[in-house]
């Protein structure tokens, strides 16, 4: 049976209302075999989240961490309909990110049309810097499905399959179907996607269930989750990493 090795989607005490830290999440990773681990803290426009220092002294974080290695990145905030990202992180701090989620988020964002909710995805995936699109199945921000999948395919960008979405107390819950609309769609444009946790308590961390049911429900094949393999996902993302080091 094949077993996880990435969670890119995971926050510690930094954003605010999370619970655990960088320590106890990797030590949580490491005993169930995840291998990479996203650091992806919430951006400064969401409230009650750290501020730019945070992000500006990640480099004093381990790159692994009981064997585990630390992706030191953020989960920005789509600030409106043309993509823009939280201003007070400076393009300095973005360039030295291992990872960089963005999403939609209500505190931040008013939802708007279908066209105006995609134009805000399209236009995120767009950027460089951007490696994953959190939670995109949100119901409360309808998207073009066929666009978004078309542009992540395009600009190699990762669609995230967001299991807390799921939880029935979660205020994205109700998107189950969405979520297997947008799956078979990338099955059919042959576009990897990524589980992501979005684990606010270490014991969440590489917790999928809610994921599964929705991945058999789709038919999606194994080898388009790219959490199976660190070697896929390193071969993803590369496309934008090396498009980065020369802006």
């Amino acid at each position: 049976m094949l077993k996880y090795k990435v969670d890119m989607h995971t926050h510690t005490i930094s954003s605010g209302h999370a619970y655990s830290t960088i320590t106890e999440n990797a030590h949580y990773a490491a005993s169930i075999g995840i291998e990479y681990l996203g650091m992806t803290d919430h951006a400064p426009n969401m409230p009650g989240s750290c501020g730019a220092l945070h992000f500006l002294n990640l480099k004093v974080v381990p790159e692994y961490i009981e064997g585990v290695r630390i992706f030191r990145g953020i989960e920005f905030n789509i600030m409106d309909y043309q993509g823009k990202l939280d201003k007070s992180i400076r393009k300095k701090i973005i360039k030295s990110f291992d990872i960089s989620i963005a999403s939609l988020h209500l505190p931040c964002i008013t939802p708007g049309t279908e066209e105006e909710n995609t134009d805000a995805l399209v236009n995120a995936m767009n950027n460089p810097f951007v490696n994953i699109i959190g939670h995109p199945g949100d119901p409360r921000y309808p998207i073009n499905i066929k666009k978004v999948v078309s542009v992540a395919r395009d600009t190699q960008t990762l669609l995230e399959l967001n299991n807390s979405s799921f939880n029935p107390e979660n205020g994205r819950s109700g998107g189950e179907n969405i979520a297997i609309e947008l799956l078979r769609e990338c099955k059919k444009q042959n576009l990897p996607v990524i589980l992501g946790s979005d684990a606010h308590y270490h014991t969440y961390i590489g917790d999928f269930n809610r994921c599964e049911k929705i991945l058999e429900e789709a038919d999606m094949p194994k080898e388009l989750i790219i959490n199976y393999s660190t070697v896929d996902f390193d071969n993803f993302i590369r496309y934008k990493k090396e498009k980065c080091r020369n802006l």
